[in-house]
């Protein structure tokens, strides 16, 4: 069953945050994910929520998510976050072909 890391971004620095993304999307390949939203506009249909950019990534299951948050591919992207952005992450578990 697939599982999702949903992220609201801001960028801080635009230098560290092009490298952040480098790094962070080359880990998320190796451990088999891929964006289905990276940025883009968004319409606010409800509620206070106001993010200004918005990632969602797809992992094959929520263990392959849990080992790429946690791996030292995605470390590297880790250690210049700080300096890059501020953001809110999320894991969600996403439901089987059958529901």
């Amino acid at each position: 069953m697939p599982a999702y890391i949903i992220s609201d971004v801001t960028a801080r620095d635009a230098e560290a945050f092009e490298a952040y993304r480098t790094r962070a999307a080359a880990s998320i390949a190796h451990y088999g994910g891929r964006y289905l939203v990276r940025g883009g506009p968004i319409e606010q249909l409800e509620g206070n929520w106001s993010p200004r950019a918005l990632v969602i990534v797809e992992f094959p299951d929520i263990e392959q998510a849990k080992a790429w948050y946690r791996s030292p591919e995605y470390a590297t992207a880790l250690d210049i976050r700080d300096r890059a952005l501020t953001r809110n992450l999320l894991l969600v578990d996403g439901v089987s072909p059958e529901a």
